[in-house]
C-alpha cells in the first residue's frame, strides 16, 4: 500500500506533522511505502485568478497532485488555525482545485486527524474539512482529534495517554481492515 501523509500546516515545528508522521507508522507493513511531506516543499503565490490567468498553474500545486494521485491512503492531521484550516494548506489547494478536470482527492481514502495544545484538539477545524473532503472528491475512512497534545504525545513515543492511544488504534485497526477491501476489489 502506498501511503501519503501530511500535517496541514507551514509551521517549521508542525505538532500535526509530528502526529501524522506517528500514525503514519502504523500502517507500515513489508511492500508499504509512507511518504511524509512538509508543505513547506510546496509553498505556492496566493491563488488569484490573475495569477492563474497570467502564468498557469505552478509546478509545486501540479507535483502534490502528482503526490495524491499516488497514495492509495492519504492520512491529513489538520492545524487549527483561527477555526479554520492553515492559510498554506487552504492555498495548495485552491492551486490544485484550478488544474482542469479534476477534484482535489479523486475518490481517495482519507484518515483525516487534528492536534492542537487545546482542550479541543481542533475538532473545529476537523468538522470543517468532514464536511468539505467529501465535495473534493474524498472518501472519509475515519477521524481522530488528540487534545492537549504536549500532554498526550511523546516524540518516538506517539500518543502516551491510553485511552486516546485505545482509540487511534482501534480506528488505524478499522481503516486497515476498510483498505485491505478497496484494494481488493481494485485487483478483480
Amino acid at each position: 500500500m502506498k501511503i501519503l501523509a501530511f500535517g496541514a500546516s507551514n509551521s517549521s515545528n508542525s505538532i500535526n506533522k509530528k502526529f501524522v508522521s506517528s500514525v503514519s507508522k502504523y500502517y507500515k507493513e513489508p511492500g508499504d511505502e509512507i511518504q511524509i511531506l512538509d508543505l513547506n516543499d510546496f509553498e505556492l503565490p496566493i491563488y488569484s485568478k490573475d495569477r492563474e490567468n497570467e502564468n498557469g498553474i505552478p509546478d509545486a500545486a501540479i507535483r502534490f497532485a502528482e503526490k495524491i494521485d499516488w497514495a492509495d491512503l492519504i492520512l491529513i492531521s489538520f492545524a487549527e488555525n483561527n477555526g479554520n484550516y492553515n492559510a498554506c494548506y487552504k492555498n495548495l489547494i485552491d492551486w490544485i482545485s484550478r488544474i482542469k478536470g479534476r477534484k482535489i482527492y479523486p475518490n481517495k481514502p482519507l484518515f483525516i486527524l487534528s492536534t492542537s495544545e487545546g482542550i479541543r484538539g481542533g475538532q473545529t477545524v476537523l468538522e470543517i474539512a468532514e464536511e468539505r473532503l467529501p465535495r473534493d472528491g474524498a472518501n472519509i475512512l475515519d477521524k481522530f482529534s488528540l487534545p492537549e497534545f504536549s500532554k498526550n504525545f511523546e516524540e518516538g513515543r506517539g500518543v502516551i495517554t491510553p485511552l486516546y492511544r485505545s482509540q487511534l488504534e482501534a480506528k488505524v485497526r478499522k481503516t486497515k481492515r476498510t483498505m485491505a477491501q478497496i484494494l481488493s476489489q481494485e485487483q478483480q
